[in-house]
C-alpha cells in the first residue's frame, strides 16, 4: 500500500472511531413510545387549562403511596405547598411548575409525566426503570396555588414570584428556595407559559416551546453547570423537532439577578427554563402538554444515561432566537379611507382574554397598522383588491340567544350584520360562543378601524363580502361557521 493510500485508510479510521465514540451513549429518540406513552399516561381528569387549586390538589394526596409527598409550606392564603419525591438514583433533578399562576400547561404535563412514573410491567419499564434507577426526582407542581384560584401571573400579595429570588418577600419564593437548599439538586427544570405571540426569529412559525440555560452573571459566561444545561437542551430540542420542526425557539439570556432560574443556575443547579408559548388551534394548551411531556420525559432518559454529555455546545448556540412577531390575523394590503383619501396597508389582530367573574371572554381589538411586512399571523389573508365595511346591526330585536341558530347567524353575517340584540340573556353568564355581536344593554356597537379599537368589520371584494372580522375572529363567509366563540354580552 502506498503512503497516499495509507495516510487516507488511516484518516478513515480516525473519522469512524470519532464518530463512534461521539455517538457511543447518545440516547436515540424513541418518539413513537414518548407519544404512545403519553396516550397511556394523560390525566384524564384534565382537559382545559383553566383549573383551581381544589381540582387537582387530589392529584397529589392521591399519589402519597407511591411518591414521598411532604408539605413543605403554606401560600399567603394559607394554601398548602407540596412537593413529590420518587426514585433511588443519585442524580438529584427537581421541576417546579405555576411559579406563575396562570401558567399552566406544565403543570398538566407534571401530573402525566407522574402517571408514567407510577406504571409497572408494561411496554414502559426500560424507559421507566432507567430513569427511576438513576435518579431521584423531585416535583412541585403548583408553586403559586393562590396565583392559580385568581389565574394571575403574581401571588396574593401581587407579587412576581419569579423576581423574588433575593428579596424572598413572599412565602411562596422562601418555600422554593428551601426546596432547593434542603435537595441540593443537579438539574433544575423551570417551567413557565408564554405569549402565544413569539415567533421562531424571521420565520411565521409559533415558538410552541422556547428554552433557555439561564445565565449566571451578566456576563453570561459559560461554567460547567451552565454547560450541562445547555446540553441537555439540545438533546430536548432534537426530539421536540420530530414534532414541531421548526416551532421551538431560544430566550435571550440577559442576567436576571433577581430570578429564580438565574440563581438556580448560581447556587449550581444545572437548570433549564421551558416555556409553553402557541400551536395553531390548541387553546386550552393540550397539544403542547404533550410536547411539555415527551421534552421532560426525554431529559429525564439523557440525565439517566449521562447521554447530555455527548451534544456540543455549538448546537445550543444554533438554536434560533424567538421574537415577538405574531399576531392572531394578519391581513395584508388592506385597502382603507380617511377623509376620502384611500390608501393601502397591513392590519394586525391580537385575541386576548378578559377574566369575567371566573370565567373569561376574548377581546379582539386592531393592535397595529401600516407596514406590518416584518410581522406574521396564525390566519394571514392578502386583503388587495378588497375594502372594508362597517358592520350594521340587524334591525329586528331577538326574545334571547336561544332563538339565534347558525343558520340564521350564516345569513344575517353574509347580509353585512355583525351585531344584534336581544330582550333577555341567561341569569348565570353574559357569555356566549356565538360568531355574533350580541347587544342588551348597549343600542349600538362600534366598529371603526382605529388602534386599540375593537376588530369588528367586513371585507368586501366586487360588491360581495368574503370576510367578516367579529370580536377579532378572521370568519370567511363561504365556509360553514363553527360556534365555539368566547364572547361577551354587551
Amino acid at each position: 500500500m502506498n503512503k497516499t493510500l495509507t495516510s487516507r485508510y488511516l484518516l478513515l479510521l480516525f473519522l469512524v472511531s470519532s464518530c463512534q465514540t461521539e455517538n457511543v451513549n447518545k440516547a436515540p429518540v424513541d418518539l413513537n413510545a414518548y407519544h404512545e406513552a403519553y396516550d397511556n399516561f394523560k390525566e384524564t381528569s384534565i382537559n382545559k387549562r383553566r383549573f383551581k387549586y381544589d381540582e387537582v390538589i387530589h392529584l397529589v394526596n392521591d399519589r402519597k403511596g407511591t411518591f414521598e409527598t411532604i408539605e413543605i409550606g403554606k401560600s399567603v392564603q394559607n394554601r398548602p405547598v407540596y412537593q413529590m419525591t420518587t426514585g433511588k438514583g443519585s442524580t438529584k433533578v427537581m421541576l417546579w411548575s405555576q411559579m406563575h399562576g396562570n401558567e399552566s400547561t406544565a403543570t398538566m404535563a407534571l401530573f402525566d409525566l407522574m402517571n408514567f412514573l407510577e406504571g409497572s410491567a408494561d411496554d414502559f419499564d426500560n424507559i421507566r426503570n432507567k430513569i427511576l434507577q438513576n435518579l431521584q426526582i423531585r416535583i412541585i407542581p403548583m408553586v403559586n396555588p393562590d396565583g392559580m384560584d385568581l389565574w394571575t401571573r403574581r401571588n396574593a400579595l401581587s407579587i412576581d414570584l419569579n423576581r423574588d429570588a433575593i428579596a424572598l418577600t413572599s412565602p411562596e419564593a422562601k418555600i422554593l428556595k428551601e426546596a432547593r437548599e434542603s435537595f441540593e439538586p443537579t438539574f433544575g427544570f423551570n417551567l413557565h407559559d408564554q405569549q402565544t405571540y413569539y415567533n421562531v426569529s424571521q420565520t411565521n412559525k409559533p415558538a410552541t416551546i422556547s428554552v433557555l440555560a439561564p445565565a449566571f452573571n451578566y456576563e453570561t459566561e459559560v461554567n460547567d453547570v451552565r454547560k450541562k444545561a445547555m446540553q441537555v437542551i439540545i438533546g430536548m430540542n432534537e426530539a421536540l423537532q420530530l414534532s414541531i420542526p421548526g416551532q421551538v425557539g431560544k430566550y435571550d439570556d440577559a442576567f436576571e439577578p433577581r430570578a429564580f432560574g438565574d440563581n438556580f443556575q448560581k447556587w449550581g443547579t444545572s437548570t433549564i427554563l421551558i416555556e409553553s408559548g402557541g400551536y395553531p388551534n390548541d387553546p386550552e394548551k393540550q397539544q403542547i402538554r404533550k410536547l411539555n411531556f415527551i421534552a421532560m420525559l426525554h431529559a429525564l432518559v439523557l440525565i439517566a444515561d449521562d447521554a447530555y454529555q455527548q451534544y456540543k455546545i455549538k448546537d445550543y448556540y444554533a438554536i434560533p432566537d424567538n421574537d415577538l412577531k405574531l399576531m392572531d390575523v394578519l391581513i395584508k394590503n388592506i385597502t382603507l379611507e380617511n377623509d376620502g383619501l384611500p390608501y393601502q396597508a397591513d392590519l394586525g389582530i391580537k385575541r386576548r382574554e378578559v377574566e369575567a367573574n371566573g370565567d373569561y371572554f376574548v377581546n379582539g381589538t386592531i393592535d397595529d397598522l401600516g407596514d406590518l411586512s416584518v410581522f406574521f399571523g396564525y390566519e394571514e389573508i392578502d386583503a388587495a383588491g378588497m375594502k372594508v365595511v362597517e358592520g350594521k346591526l340587524f334591525p329586528n330585536t331577538f326574545e334571547d340567544i336561544d332563538s339565534i341558530n347558525e343558520e340564521r347567524i350564516i345569513e344575517l353575517l353574509r347580509a353585512g350584520y355583525f351585531a344584534v340584540s336581544v330582550n333577555q340573556v341567561p341569569t348565570e353568564s353574559m357569555l356566549h360562543k356565538l360568531p355574533v355581536q350580541i347587544l342588551y344593554q348597549k343600542s349600538e356597537l362600534s366598529s371603526s378601524l382605529e388602534l386599540g379599537s375593537g376588530a369588528n368589520f367586513f371585507l368586501q371584494k366586487d360588491d360581495e363580502l368574503k370576510y367578516a372580522v367579529i370580536n377579532g375572529y378572521l370568519i370567511n363567509l363561504e365556509n360553514s361557521i363553527k360556534s365555539d366563540f368566547k364572547m361577551r354580552i354587551y
